[in-house]
C-alpha cells in the first residue's frame, strides 16, 4: 500500500481524494510514521446504498402504521 508523506498530502489532496474515490488505499505518515488509513467508502463501510430494500417482500406494515401507540 502506498504510504505518503502529510505533506506531500496536504500539496496533493484533490487528486489523492479523486484517487480514493476510485478505490485507491494510502496511509499517511507523519515523520515517516504511518498514522493513518485512507479507504473509500462503499456499501461495507459507509454508504448504505445496498441496504435500502432489503427486507422488501419478507415484512408486511399494518394499513393502521400510523396510528399505532398513540
Amino acid at each position: 500500500m502506498r504510504v505518503i508523506d502529510i505533506q506531500q498530502v496536504m500539496a496533493e489532496l484533490p487528486q489523492l481524494i479523486a484517487q480514493a474515490a476510485e478505490g485507491k488505499s494510502f496511509v499517511i505518515a507523519v515523520e515517516g510514521t504511518p498514522k493513518v488509513k485512507v479507504v473509500p467508502l462503499g456499501p461495507e463501510n459507509g454508504s448504505g446504498s445496498k441496504r435500502i430494500g432489503f427486507l422488501r417482500g419478507q415484512i408486511e406494515v399494518p394499513d393502521d402504521f400510523d396510528s399505532m401507540g398513540m
